[in-house]
């Protein structure tokens, strides 16, 4: 939600009824600046749309007559109830719709003709039971693992629909379920409260009916967001009495899935008011920083924006699942084309053999010619067992025992929140070894949504942890003296240059209400080195200063934005001096210094040094304004404030006048928190080729900065932004006129010398996505229109920068554009033809030049849209996308993705219950892909090959017996040993193969990320490695049978083998050891298992052999047993057994010796250059005008914030004054308790800030910070009877002593003063250094402080703490 760019944020808008058609005319009421293009796409979409939802608040009976067309004649309900079902199946649907999804996978198709044909009894070789109760417990082990994933789902949603809100029923408010909302009601909400559908806000307790609500569950922002009642709502309804007799009427838009976006009006007693977003809270925001508030429901279930991004459930099917369905097609096809040439041979032999062979019975009187239709089939069927379904059933129980293994890891479980890692998924393990691009959500997925202050600079002097002890003792000198003037405005400006609002508990407790925890995190270190922010009205703010509460009356605040990137606070102090106090990105405030000396230089220095950390700065600065001067620009300034057309510009223009000639103060550096292992882990998975995109809904700035503290971005990449990649693609379309002459991959110098990164945003998404998109929009083409109006907005100095830049890249769209024409970056002549259009030649040709940077951010977008960039790239790149998020903002991408991983943070757990795959941290990643994903994909490759090869081994030589038996499709091996060849004999060894088999450690498989490469080539299995197995298996069965027949020929006596059964049983023999060593070369990780599995199966082999040539089985059914004794016949004579062991040398040896001369002659890997360069490679002089030379150093600046906080402080819209509901007789109202329905009516569990300090933390004491109401609160420390003022509190190391301030870090210790002054430095503990370190704001709730006073002497510890 929010301000993103392009959307129009809060803005109002008119709507015009035209005629009676209940069609309304979209009317800005004022020119807006933005003109971006995905803003005016969405005017031409809104002009000529109809707005025809319409509903009536408290009326159910109204809204209930709204019908639509469901199919046919048929109607339904247009309103759909907030009921929420994200499960596929339900208990009538399950059987058919699992069956239909089952018998999509051509196996069973095949299984399922077979044994039809098996039914029959003229063709049938082998009984239909055979192949029908194997299929039937594949079924049943594929639908209950189904089964399982959807009872999860299931769970989730009994979960969501059950979740209590209050509903407006009569004349008062009962607690229901969410499942009971319904278009038209009217809701309660309660601060910490989730919102249950999109609402229109009516009312809250806050003044002017304002409403902060957090939306990091939907966009990934931060920082809180206000929404406001429509000014008649919230005069009219302030009471509960009111509210059930209001009988509102909203015509708006069509449900859709656009965020930031929403138009309609409200029709009450006559007249129409207009609505936009900044009225609407939407499903899944959480209240904050407000005690009630009450909403109309607009769209409810599936209606809700949130819902229409959540994106539906597809099955997902591994590369190797997809490459098997083919392969059985064409082995389908080659079973086929086999029995044809067998029956070919029938046709020619028959006659000649029944006439030799004058003791066969004919048993068919048929021609020959359905004699031989009838052998086709007979053959079909005994060749069948090559697509063998043993194979697909251990394949389930590989994939099952794999993702066991995932859930056992140990050194995946989290135990701070006692999280394991779990596979929700158990068809897409060896697809974790095969993943190519990661799409990664930044808040919450890689940061902890923790802001801590980390340093600073003040007059040039840096202060940190990282400095020498002398450091921390001066700033409290400085602070305690009062002697440095830059010093003291410093801790001023931050105490005043702000948005935050103070509430006041109770007379001991101050709650801090921020809308960004930047700012939080800002005044909570001015509080806690004694400058405290206490009250604000419209026109004044009252700081509490080191004991001495000075009020400034607030001339002007001039607000932040994305343009300005400053924001500035005009004051009066108690003096009657005026001051100009200026805090902003680095890049403003120094084009806008009066002088630059050696401050300044020490200064930029020290924003360099911050910028390698990463950490997240801001500059402050000021200067005095003489009442003349102040006079004058007052006047101008009002006059741009009355004005009615082109305000917002001409204010800008007063403000720039301003903000000029500032003196330097210093500035601040923030640590954004980044989970552990983030960096480590990234630059691990770009060693293995795996490209990490991050998709954030945040703004650009932190996006950026963020890339930078973890390494995906760095100092010597090449950045490009919208405009140099449009005009990159614009110049190769344009000079290619519209032909696609690239041929061959892409080999580009200059992207391979050059590390090239791209920043994109959620506008310029719009431009690219349009043929993914289901609503078609068109494009606009009319881009220099855009770049005027952007431009006019530019600082002066970016203005030059720009310019400068631009040259740099006229010369490197030219050089690349080239390039890439001859590189055939972009569309293939055999991919696309006259039928692509421009749009999908322009995103094709995006994707490869995405694919070819060594890192993408893309900030500023919707959930939509982070599904949108998923398919491209699965659309154009053909790779294996893994998305990984943790909020219910990513579940649309992790839904798109083909893994899904859901982080389990405290966004909630919508991510978990969508994905695949269920993580603690994003460091986990790491293991679960280079170890446990490679692990998967090598085992099951191994698995498929060597039983493709055991089947062709044993199998093939059917064929080549068929040539000696006349083509009458009898079979060669006994029917036990086929029934039981890979259900005992060979299972056991190919199976471990599968479950246990290591090629290199775990511990190895981390240092040598480049071995992940071989699975995203498909290398370990494809149609060549399919092929050397058919060749194998075949060139095995032909030793087997020719060596055995040319041994055994024309051989008589006892110890001939000439006779079937013990021709039979030689080649069985020869084919189960020959295949058993294959089983032993191939494994290289050998344990005890393995040796137990190879002997167990020799075990079987003889305890079923011998059982099943008994001479009791023989008596018993001797057409069920007919081999009697004939293996015992057979291993009785030496000279067999030297047969025997002939055929397993022949197959063995020259096998080892090729695969010994293979590697001997096998060249290393080359190192991967092109897809990911070294970091040591830099961009040498092929290409020497791309570096950036018109700064020396990167701006680190990064604030959360928004427009708009400063506008309601200075119209008061925001102060507790005179609230417009009466809140009183509101609550008073609300019934709490329901017959059907009685929650525990408790606080709503906290995310408490961790309000961390660079220094061991002792017993805690009075005056420590705790967490209440949702915010910070510290208690007014009590003064004990006759301490003298100014004295310090000194403690133990480790102790905190209550101060005017806060709290103070000293060498690891808290320490305050009494009175207000600072406290000298205390017992040097055994924490780390960090004065103004250490002061963490969290991502929710506000921050208090203390007022000034005493300090309250130290407590003894609790037992607990003891």
């Amino acid at each position: 939600m929010g301000d993103a760019p392009g959307r129009g944020g809060a803005q109002r808008r008119r709507l015009k009824k035209c005629g009676r058609s209940e069609k309304y005319e979209l009317r800005p009421e004022r020119p807006t600046s933005m003109g971006s293009l995905a803003y005016r796409e969405d005017l031409e979409e809104e002009k000529n749309s109809a707005f025809t939802w319409e509903l009536e608040a408290n009326s159910r009976d109204y809204n209930s007559q709204f019908k639509e067309k469901s199919f046919l004649c048929w109607q339904r309900r247009k309103y759909k109830s907030n009921v929420i079902h994200t499960a596929k199946y339900n208990v009538f649907s399950f059987l058919p719709l699992n069956l239909y999804e089952q018998f999509h996978r051509v196996s069973n198709l095949y299984f399922l003709f077979i044994i039809i044909l098996q039914g029959l009894p003229e063709i049938s070789t082998l009984p239909w039971f055979t192949l029908f109760v194997p299929l039937i417990c594949l079924l049943v082990i594929r639908a209950t693992r189904d089964l399982v994933d959807d009872i999860g789902r299931h769970r989730s949603d009994r979960i969501i629909n059950n979740r209590p809100c209050q509903i407006l029923v009569g004349k008062s408010f009962l607690w229901r379920k969410w499942e009971d909302l319904n278009v038209g009601d009217v809701v309660c909400l309660h601060k910490d409260n989730i919102v249950p559908a999109d609402l229109l806000l009516l009312a809250s307790t806050e003044p002017s009916s304002l409403c902060y609500v957090e939306t990091a569950d939907i966009d990934g922002e931060t920082n809180l967001k206000f929404r406001q009642a429509p000014p008649v709502t919230h005069h009219e309804l302030t009471s509960i009495r009111k509210m059930a007799s209001f009988q509102g009427k909203v015509v708006c838009e069509e449900p859709n899935s656009r965020l930031h976006h929403f138009v309609g009006c409200l029709e009450w007693n006559g007249r129409k008011h207009p609505l936009d977003i900044g009225n609407v809270l939407l499903r899944g925001c959480k209240v904050r920083n407000t005690d009630t508030c009450y909403g109309l429901v607009i769209y409810a279930g599936f209606d809700t924006k949130i819902m229409r991004n959540c994106g539906k459930i597809h099955p997902k099917r591994s590369r190797i699942d997809r490459l098997l369905n083919r392969l059985v097609a064409l082995i389908f096809l080659s079973l086929v084309l086999i029995s044809v040439a067998l029956s070919l041979g029938f046709w020619f032999k028959a006659k000649e053999f029944k006439a030799k062979h004058h003791y066969v019975s004919p048993r068919h009187v048929q021609s020959v010619a359905a004699e031989t239709f009838l052998t086709f089939w007979g053959f079909f069927i005994l060749l069948s067992v090559m697509v063998p379904m043993a194979m697909f059933i251990m394949v389930e129980f590989i994939y099952l025992g794999n993702s066991m293994f995932i859930n056992w890891d140990v050194q995946m479980y989290y135990e701070p929140q006692d999280v394991p890692a779990k596979a929700r998924s158990t068809s897409l393990n060896d697809q974790l070894g095969q993943v190519g691009y990661v799409f990664s959500d930044k808040t919450g997925t890689l940061t902890q949504n923790v802001m801590t202050f980390k340093k600073c600079c003040i007059g040039g002097i840096v202060y940190g942890p990282d400095d020498e002890e002398a450091a921390p003792c001066k700033l409290l000198r400085a602070v305690r003296g009062r002697t440095d003037e830059a010093v003291r405005e410093f801790w001023r400006l931050l105490a005043i240059c702000h948005t935050v609002m103070v509430q006041e508990k109770d007379p001991d407790q101050l709650v801090y209400q921020a809308a960004s925890p930047d700012e939080e995190a800002l005044v909570t270190a001015a509080r806690n080195f004694g400058y405290v922010f206490v009250a604000r009205t419209r026109d004044s703010i009252t700081v509490m200063e080191l004991g001495d509460e000075r009020v400034y009356q607030v001339l002007a605040m001039m607000d932040f934005n994305s343009m300005r990137k400053r924001m500035s606070v005009l004051v009066r102090n108690p003096e009657g001096a005026i001051y100009l106090y200026t805090k902003g990105a680095d890049v403003v405030i120094f084009e806008r210094l009066s002088k630059k000396g050696m401050t300044e230089w020490t200064t930029e220095e020290a924003l360099a040094s911050f910028a390698e950390e990463t950490l997240r700065t801001l500059c402050l600065a000021y200067k005095r304004v003489d009442e003349d001067t102040y006079e004058e620009w007052r006047q101008r300034h009002r006059e741009a404030s009355l004005r009615l057309q082109n305000r917002a510009h001409a204010l800008h223009q007063v403000y720039e006048e301003m903000e000029e000639g500032l003196q330097l103060l210093g500035a601040t550096a923030i640590e954004d928190r980044l989970q552990d292992g983030v960096c480590d882990t990234i630059q691990c998975l770009k060693q293995g080729n795996i490209k990490v995109w991050v998709l954030t809904g945040d703004k650009q700035e932190t996006a950026v900065n963020i890339g930078f503290a973890c390494q995906l971005l760095s100092e010597n990449m090449l950045i490009l932004e919208q405009k140099e990649i449009t005009r990159i693609l614009e110049a190769y379309w344009g000079s290619n006129d519209g032909l696609l002459a690239g041929q061959g991959p892409l080999q580009s110098r200059f992207l391979q010398q050059t590390k090239v990164a791209m920043v994109i945003n959620g506008e310029f998404l719009d431009q690219l996505l349009l043929s993914l998109r289901k609503e078609p929009r068109a494009l606009v083409r009319d881009e220099d229109v855009d770049v005027d109006v952007e431009e006019a907005w530019q600082e002066p100095g970016e203005r030059t920068t720009n310019f400068l830049r631009a040259q740099r890249v006229s010369l490197m769209w030219r050089t690349l554009g080239t390039q890439l024409r001859g590189t055939g970056l972009g569309p293939r002549v055999k991919d696309s033809g006259a039928r692509d259009g421009p749009e999908v030649r322009r995103e094709r040709a995006f994707v490869e030049l995405a694919a070819r940077c060594q890192a993408v951010i893309c900030c500023r977008v919707t959930p939509k849209q982070k599904a949108l960039i998923v398919a491209l790239v699965k659309k154009y790149q053909r790779a294996v996308t893994l998305a990984i998020g943790d909020g219910a903002n990513d579940v649309n991408m992790i839904k798109t993705a083909d893994i899904g991983v859901g982080l389990a943070g405290p966004e909630g757990m919508q991510a978990v219950q969508n994905s695949d795959y269920a993580l603690a941290q994003f460091c986990f990643l790491k293991r679960l892909l280079l170890v446990h994903g490679r692990w998967s994909y090598v085992r099951v490759c191994k698995f498929l090959r060597y039983f493709v090869y055991k089947t062709l081994a044993s199998m093939m030589a059917q064929v080549w017996f068929a040539s000696y038996s006349g083509f009458t499709a009898q079979p060669l091996y006994e029917g036990w040993f086929l029934a039981l060849f890979n259900l005992l004999f060979s299972t056991l060894p190919v199976l471990y193969i599968g479950l246990f088999e290591q090629d290199v450690s775990a511990e190895r498989s981390l240092e040598l990320p480049q071995l992940y490469i071989a699975g995203q080539k498909d290398e370990l299995f494809n149609y060549w490695v399919f092929l050397q197995a058919l060749a194998h298996g075949t060139a095995t069965s032909l030793v087997n049978f020719f060596v055995t027949l040319w041994v055994s020929h024309d051989s008589a006596g006892p110890t001939s083998f000439s006779d079937y059964q013990s021709f039979s049983a030689v080649v069985a023999l020869s084919s189960l050891l020959s295949i058993t060593m294959e089983a032993i070369l191939i494994i290289k990780y050998w344990t005890a298992l393995s040796v137990l599995a190879i002997l167990l199966s020799f075990g079987f082999y003889m305890v079923v052999t011998w059982g099943c040539q008994s001479f009791w089985l023989f008596q018993i059914s001797p057409e069920t047993f007919p081999f009697l004794y004939a293996d015992r016949n057979v291993l009785s004579h030496p000279s067999i057994l030297l047969v025997i062991l002939l055929n397993v040398s022949l197959n063995t040896l020259p096998t080892l010796a090729l695969r010994v001369i293979y590697q001997a002659l096998e060249k290393p890997r080359p190192k991967e250059v092109e897809e990911a360069p070294s970091e040591d490679i830099t961009a040498v002089e092929a290409a020497p005008y791309l570096r950036r030379e018109s700064r020396r150093r990167r701006s680190s600046y990064a604030f959360s914030h928004r427009e708009g906080y400063a506008e309601l402080i200075t119209q008061g819209t925001i102060l507790r004054r005179a609230p417009g509901v009466d809140s009183d007789m509101l609550m008073g109202q609300i019934i709490l308790c329901h017959e059907e329905l009685s929650p525990s009516i408790q606080e709503s569990p906290r995310c408490s800030r961790k309000m961390s300090f660079l220094g061991k933390t002792g017993h805690q004491h009075r005056g420590k910070v705790s967490s209440r109401d949702g915010g910070r609160a510290a208690r007014r420390p009590q003064i004990p009877a006759g301490s003298p003022r100014g004295l310090a509190v000194r403690g133990v190391p480790g102790e905190v002593a209550g101060g005017a301030g806060g709290l103070t870090v000293v060498q690891g210790e808290r320490a305050g003063a009494v009175g207000g002054s600072p406290a000298p430095p205390a017992a040097r503990g055994r924490g780390g250094q960090g004065v103004p370190c250490g002061v963490t704001a969290g991502a929710r709730g506000g921050r208090s402080g203390a007022r000034g006073g005493g300090a309250a002497p130290p407590r003894p510890p609790t037992p607990e703490e003891q």
